[in-house]
């Protein structure tokens, strides 16, 4: 049997699956171990691969997600904040003469929107945008069936689209992204930045705050906790009303923790949205729905990259 072997690479875990290279998403094996331990993040993620080799099948080659900038053409990780050394890393490379297979290492919220394109929420339609909204805001568009990755792979990254000039220091040092709106690490620090300025509340008091204490004191009534997720799905409505018109999918999948939030964040996305659109045409028959595949949308990404572009 050929098989294909999946990671997923992040900053605090690394998962790696086998699957057969067509005609079933059940993976002959996968395990996860931290990104830190003994060794390197490389030798671990090495050492983990090498474990789950699958005796006796042909391998067509390895596919990698990772959350951070990356070049797939090359398989250069340009940086990786929450991995020390993993600058200008070239892990395709490293990977394809250690095992000696083709070994392909993308963006994740690529792999997710492909694995949600191929596999989940998103079967069936053409123009696809995924993006995840957890501690930052990840995404990535299908255009025509095809991957947008731009000349350097570094393409649809939306989180970092400016809505306001003037708002608040994104993570990445810039102001005004999405990501510094609606993302959990955006809500929770406008929560925190209206404390500190003597905003009543109940979620005073909390030592570590996060955008699930918040969500769960708006739906209490809080009225500062009902405002940050007012405000973070309004700038959200305002960044997808611009990715409409310049991508006009048919669905948009939801992942991330803070999507789960349901009609908390995405009642004002979709109020904004309406508000900002120049045709109705682009929401008339536009799905918004949530993810699918879950934990396993980073492998299964991996997967159909893998089908994509190694031979069977």
């Amino acid at each position: 049997m050929k098989t294909i072997i999946a990671a997923d690479i992040g900053g605090t875990g690394i998962r790696v699956a086998v699957y057969p290279f067509s005609g079933s998403t059940e993976p002959l094996a996968q395990k996860r171990i931290p990104t830190r331990g003994e060794g390197t993040a490389v030798e671990r993620l090495v050492g983990l691969i090498r474990e789950l080799w699958p005796a006796g099948h042909e391998v067509a080659g390895i596919s990698a997600g990772f959350p951070g900038p990356v070049n797939p053409y090359e398989g250069i990780i340009y940086t990786a904040p929450n991995i020390a050394d993993w600058k200008n890393l070239p892990l395709g490379q490293i990977l394809s003469d250690t095992f000696h297979v083709p070994a392909m290492v993308g963006n994740d919220a690529n792999m997710a929107c492909l694995g949600e394109w191929k596999f989940g929420a998103a079967q069936g339609h053409r123009d696809v945008i995924y993006i995840t909204i957890s501690t930052g805001i990840g995404t990535g568009v299908i255009s025509n069936n095809q991957l947008l990755l731009g000349a350097k792979g570094l393409a649809t990254e939306m989180g970092h689209t400016v809505v306001n000039p003037e708002g608040p220091l994104c993570g990445c040092g810039h102001p005004g992204h999405i990501e510094s709106y609606s993302s959990g690490t955006g809500i929770t620090s406008f929560v925190k930045s209206q404390l500190a300025a003597g905003r009543e509340s109940s979620l005073r008091g909390i030592s570590r705050l996060s955008a699930k204490e918040i969500a769960e004191a708006a739906v209490t009534g809080d009225s500062l906790a009902k405002e940050a997720f007012e405000i973070a799905g309004t700038y959200l409505g305002i960044g997808i009303s611009n990715f409409l018109h310049i991508f006009n999918p048919s669905i948009i999948v939801l992942g991330g923790g803070v999507s789960q939030t349901g009609s908390l964040i995405l009642d004002p996305m979709r109020r904004s949205l309406k508000e900002r659109v120049v045709s109705e045409e682009y929401i008339k028959d536009l799905v918004i729905t949530p993810a699918q595949l879950q934990d396993n949308c980073g492998l299964l990404g991996c997967l159909a990259w893998a089908q994509i572009n190694f031979k069977e």
